[in-house]
């Protein structure tokens, strides 16, 4: 299944992965929220567990799930973003593909995570999203989602100098939560952190941790 904002999706971070992973290399500094909830994430699915980052881009979130213990792999549309991901964590694995369609059998994963990873994902589309992710992970499945809060998409345009655009989509916690339990979800924390000037951010973050 191809669409168009799978296509725009790619060609954006194809165009800044190379700048993309240099703004963002040191991605946890500052950022203790964003620490404690994949330390609860890693707990919750439990040492060696199986777990898929789904857009995994550079890799970083990736790598730190395998230094907490998991039996991690990663996902993205961008080749340029995965060949930094391979070259930064040689001995993970790494795979190109969509989301939406994840070559992996029903119920053989013990976690997921989407680490800001639907916020490209148009609204029509997130409940075909989020059964997908319950497709593939086992009964008591985890799932972290993280997103910007907000109801108002931002346009990135000619980001680094790149000729290239892509709208990035803001959701509020109550609307994906009830997504989530449509696709066979249960709620376990919602967390939502206020921005921080400091960070350059000018919107809520948050944080949605639940089992299938």
């Amino acid at each position: 299944m191809t669409a168009d904002f799978l296509d725009a999706t790619r060609t954006f971070y194809d165009a800044v992965a190379s700048d993309y992973a240099d703004r963002f290399r040191s991605e946890f500094a500052g950022r203790p929220v964003e620490r404690a909830m994949l330390d609860v994430f890693a707990e919750r699915v439990g040492p060696g567990a199986e777990v898929a980052d789904l857009g995994c881009g550079p890799g970083r979130v990736t790598g730190r799930l395998a230094a907490l213990g998991l039996s991690v792999f990663g996902l993205d549309l961008s080749e340029s973003m995965l060949a930094i991901a391979r070259r930064e964590n040689p001995g993970l694995r790494f795979v190109q593909g969509s989301m939406l369609e994840l070559e992996a059998a029903d119920g053989v994963l013990d976690g997921v995570l989407c680490w800001y990873s639907s916020i490209h994902t148009p609204d029509d589309r997130l409940p075909a999203l989020f059964r997908e992710f319950a497709r593939v992970l086992r009964p008591g499945g985890q799932l972290l989602l993280a997103f910007q809060v907000g109801d108002v998409a931002r346009r990135h345009e000619n980001p680094w100098g790149h000729p290239v655009t892509l709208d990035f989509l803001r959701r509020r916690p109550e609307q994906m939560t009830a997504l989530l339990a449509d696709a066979g979800f249960t709620l376990y924390s919602s967390t939502v952190r206020q921005p921080d000037a400091g960070l350059e951010e000018v919107c809520p973050q948050a944080f949605l941790l639940a089992g299938r």
